[in-house]
């Protein structure tokens, strides 16, 4: 056998080292030269490219971060504009951004693994849960009175059916700010849809007390650390500081970082589109629950025909959203499409706008975070033109194009 000298060692070496950087590289590009659309078509890099950055600039969109799944698994993931316009830093897949209600898909998740584990019923009510009375659980001494309250169960938070306002303190009408609100119901428990964070901060806090674990312990152990979601979390970390974004309005004005003090189940989480990404792969791949629990998740809890998902209890509804047969699950909204069933999830606060749906049957999704209040104004061709997504029930939700 021949004996190689070190010199020669050294450099033969160096060669497999760049072929196997090579490699790496061609599949790396063999994985982001093209995604696939619902259709089957295919796009471009460059094509993405110029689409974002024409409706980023229309939209006057500050910074926006995208992902596209093909075949459950990230295939395309790019960051756009800045995280600081002033100081002209750029926003990268890094960087840690506001999640804001897509905080109650994550909670949602971690509640059907709580199913999986038998520690929660979905359909026991929660006053079973409770080992103290339950104005000691936070500001619920109106709604205790009501005893309608005892029939609310694990599935009517999620379904968005408890009949609590969204935020309790806000016009259920008018969305506007009201102090002389208290917590309470305005109608039967289970009987009909409105969107309600207070719902999902009731069962938090009854489950925190219940289980003797808070809401950031059980995140990282059923959710953050099995999946990798390394820059996730439903408070503030220091660690996030060097790498954050700061939100826009409406008006470009700046409106600060996001740094969570107290972990909300309804609101509170801070994440990045690689990790949110991460997410929803995670769960199109079915990691970590049964496919009995998945499709309990997913399937539809409520037929949904009001006119507008905000504010959550107008009167008026409509026949408009029946050929998609708008429904509620358990933390995402569903609807019926020529390409199989999807869910969506959306995030919605005054600087920062987030929209994700995905299509299990075609193993493709599609994630977008934005920290400007103008993001939702481009969502709506966003989803056409990237994937072919023409069924997000944009009116319901108030993605009102930016050309209207």
């Amino acid at each position: 056998m021949k004996r190689f000298n070190l010199q020669q060692q050294i450099f033969y070496f160096k060669i497999l080292i760049a072929l196997l950087m090579c490699v790496e590289s061609i599949e790396s590009l063999g994985q982001i030269r093209t995604i696939k659309r619902l259709d089957g078509s295919l796009l471009s890099v460059s094509q993405i490219d110029s689409t974002v950055k024409h409706l980023m600039s229309a939209g006057k969109v500050e910074g926006m971060a995208l992902a596209v799944i093909n075949n459950n698994r990230i295939a395309y993931q790019k960051a756009y504009g800045f995280k600081d316009k002033e100081k002209y830093i750029p926003l990268d897949t890094s960087t840690v951004m506001y999640g804001a209600s897509f905080s109650k898909a994550v909670f949602a998740y971690i509640n059907m693994r709580l199913v999986e584990k038998s520690l929660i019923d979905l359909d026991k009510p929660l006053v079973y849960y409770l080992k103290k009375p339950l104005s000691e659980y936070g500001n619920y001494k109106e709604l205790e009175k009501d005893e309608r309250w005892k029939k609310i169960t694990p599935r009517m938070c999620l379904s968005h059916t408890t009949g609590l306002p969204n935020v309790w303190w806000m016009n259920v009408k008018t969305g506007i700010r009201d102090t002389t609100l208290v917590n309470r119901l305005y109608f039967e428990p289970g009987s009909r849809y409105a969107y309600s964070g207070e719902g999902f901060k009731l069962l938090q806090r009854i489950e925190e007390v219940y289980l003797g674990k808070d809401l950031e312990k059980l995140a990282r152990q059923e959710l953050f650390v099995p999946a990798k979601m390394d820059r996730t979390s439903y408070l503030w970390q220091d660690q996030f500081e060097a790498n954050s974004a700061i939100g826009y309005d409406e008006d470009g004005n700046a409106g600060g970082k996001v740094r969570s003090r107290k972990a909300i189940g309804a609101g509170s989480m801070l994440t990045t589109i690689s990790d949110y990404s991460r997410f929803i792969s995670y769960v199109l791949g079915r990691e970590g629950l049964s496919a009995k629990t998945f499709k309990e998740m997913l399937r539809p809890h409520i037929r949904i025909r009001s006119l507008y998902e905000f504010p959550t209890m107008l009167d008026e509804t409509t026949d408009r959203d029946d050929k998609i047969k708008l429904s509620y699950g358990l933390g995402w909204g569903v609807i019926n499409t020529p390409f199989g069933t999807a869910f969506f999830k959306g995030g919605h606060d005054d600087c920062w706008r987030n929209y994700s749906i995905i299509f299990p049957k075609k193993k493709t999704a599609i994630v977008i975070m934005c920290n400007s209040g103008n993001g939702e104004r481009i969502f709506k061709e966003l989803l056409e033109k990237v994937i072919g997504d023409t069924f997000t029930p944009w009116e319901w939700d108030r993605f009102t194009p930016y050309t209207k």
